[in-house]
């Protein structure tokens, strides 16, 4: 019942019955289980109306800004992160569509890792650039088409195979529709949702100190 009601209060664009219901969430069950217990299968469900024409895109774009300001308001809450942690790149792979990696970027802040956004739209060679110039050890890709997710091997062999190359996590549909897709690309690591972000960053990356 919880999840619905914030998923209604998204929809309904309350930013106060959000913030309300998140930080309840928060205080009952601790700050990761809140997001994996309450945000990642709200949004899980909107996405899913939209993809079976329930919703329109407007909707789900809102919901998700929303989401992603009421998540960053309770870190600020608690102060600035820390700036020692883990660093993790973010980008959206020739596509445009940004709701998948901003709410995986609030939930990677809120969880304690430090996030580099790289945009959306961004090539191979231009993406594996600035990863590989900013050093971090994780890069996470979102695609919205499968044209698109054709040419993550393009990115993948830019970023090199030396110990200091970074972790390639990537998802969005594609990856949904074809659990093999990923394997066939000769990818490290797919995700299907904001909490397989936070499990393939503790994997690899490790937990980092609570902001």
């Amino acid at each position: 019942m919880e999840v619905q009601a914030f998923q209604s209060a998204l929809l309904s664009m309350d930013r106060i019955r959000v913030g309300n219901l998140l930080k309840e969430s928060l205080a009952r069950e601790g700050r990761m289980q809140a997001i994996e217990s309450l945000v990642v299968p709200a949004m899980q469900a909107i996405g899913t109306e939209w993809e079976q024409g329930r919703l329109a895109l407007a909707q789900v774009y809102m919901s998700g800004r929303i989401c992603e300001q009421a998540l960053d308001a309770l870190i600020l809450e608690d102060g600035p992160p820390v700036a020692t942690g883990p660093r993790i790149g973010l980008a959206v792979f020739m596509d445009q569509h940004q709701l998948g990696k901003r709410i995986v970027a609030s939930v990677l802040k809120a969880s304690g890792y430090r996030v580099l956004d790289y945009g959306q739209g961004l090539d191979a060679e231009t993406l594996a650039r600035l990863a590989l110039a900013d050093r971090v050890p994780m890069l996470m890709v979102s695609v919205l088409m499968l044209h698109s997710a054709m040419h993550l091997k393009e990115l993948r062999q830019a970023l090199g195979t030396n110990p200091e190359a970074p972790v390639l996590v990537v998802g969005g549909a594609p990856f949904r529709l074809d659990p093999t897709l990923g394997r066939e690309l000769g990818l490290e690591a797919v995700g299907e949702s904001a909490a397989d972000a936070i499990k393939f960053a503790r994997q690899y990356l490790g937990v980092p100190c609570p902001i």
